[in-house]
């Protein structure tokens, strides 16, 4: 994907080497170097180390976002189990790895990546999301609210996910005024300072990336440039390509665990999606883990049946006929695995550009 280089890549190698192209998106104000910043300074290491030779410089990033994808991985584990218990937490965290398109989008340097692993983290510290709210310690709110700030700091659109978080948290608090007032505002307002401060210092001069990326997404339709969709396609393709053979299990999962708060934030960020015209994959990749996690419920609903059936009925029978869930894994790898090979080493493979990796003398 191209956005790996000229919205993070490229732009990490101008701020540590002093040379570099930068797209118009950085002309216009509307991209904010929180997420660059965060290859510079590796870049930076690497150049103080002597290392910044063409083979690290262009696997490096993909290896600190491989160490970031599994940060995403353990809390997504965590999260599930928070809310379902162990059983539903193993298994969901197979269908995370096992996915196709997780395989093949995660660990790459998109924005959307690094977006997807906090809204994992931030899901995880807010009360609102676990089975039992009043009782989880409100010092845990403020690092959900944190990491939700530092993901709309990263892409904006991030906001749309958290509204909706905030709202719920919102229902379920028991002092409204002081989560508005002395929690959501000031930290807030903390995160966008810092992230305006370093935007001041990166383009020299001040500039608020979120307002400009409201304007030329939101308000002019911008992206539609680069193509439009109708408005069912994240429903009728896109979320459902992303999920491919996990999608009835997901719808399963969704229904027999009544999770609907679950259920509903990603009902609630298709559909605010759907409204723009230009609409990419890897825009509601947040949303699929979360949808992932309906699958692991239904497979874990599969192991219980299995498991009652093996004590009801004898050794015998059990061994005639295979388990349901052995079934079901069985599908899921053999259609997903040809998958994320096929697009991850043949679909649409080019050579990474030399000039992007070029090092000063």
């Amino acid at each position: 994907m191209a956005d790996e280089h000229w919205q993070a890549l490229e732009v990490a190698h101008r701020i540590v080497f002093g040379y570099g192209h930068l797209t118009w998106e950085w002309r216009k104000g509307i991209r904010s170097y929180f997420h660059p910043l965060v290859f510079a300074v590796l870049y930076k290491v690497l150049a103080l180390f002597g290392l910044d030779t063409p083979w690290f410089m262009a696997h490096s990033p993909r290896l600190l976002q491989a160490l970031f994808s599994a940060v995403g991985d353990l809390y997504f584990y965590k999260l599930s189990n928070a809310i379902f218990g162990n059983s539903v937490a193993k298994w969901a965290l197979f269908s995370q790895l096992a996915n196709w398109f997780m395989f093949f989008c995660f660990n790459r340097t998109l924005s959307n990546s690094l977006e997807t692993v906090l809204t994992l983290v931030g899901l995880y510290y807010w009360p609102c999301m676990r089975a039992s709210p009043s009782k989880a310690p409100l010092v845990l709110r403020k690092w959900g609210l944190a990491i939700a700030a530092l993901a709309c700091a990263i892409r904006p659109t991030s906001a749309v996910t958290w509204v909706y978080i905030g709202l719920l948290e919102l229902a379920v608090t028991r002092d409204r005024l002081k989560f508005l007032v002395l929690e959501v505002v000031p930290i807030g307002a903390l995160v966008l300072g810092l992230s305006c401060l370093l935007d001041r210092l990166m383009y020299g001069s001040w500039v608020i990336v979120p307002l400009n990326f409201l304007k030329f997404n939101f308000l002019s339709s911008g992206g539609d440039y680069y193509g439009t969709h109708k408005w069912h396609w994240y429903f009728s393709q896109g979320f459902t390509v992303m999920l491919f053979t996990f999608l009835p299990f997901s719808i399963a999962g969704s229904i027999k665990s009544k999770c609907w708060k679950l259920s509903g934030l990603i009902a609630w960020v298709l559909i605010v999606y759907s409204v723009q015209g230009h609409k990419e994959f890897r825009f509601v990749l947040p949303m699929l883990p979360i949808a992932l996690m309906f699958s692991g419920y239904s497979l874990s609903v599969m192991e219980k049946a299995d498991s009652d059936s093996r004590r009801k009925g004898s050794l015998d029978s059990h061994m005639k006929r295979p388990s349901k869930v052995g079934f079901a894994i069985f599908f899921l790898l053999a259609t997903n695995i040809p998958m994320a090979l096929y697009m991850s080493l043949v679909h649409q493979v080019c050579e990474i550009p030399p000039q992007l990796y070029q090092i000063q003398s």
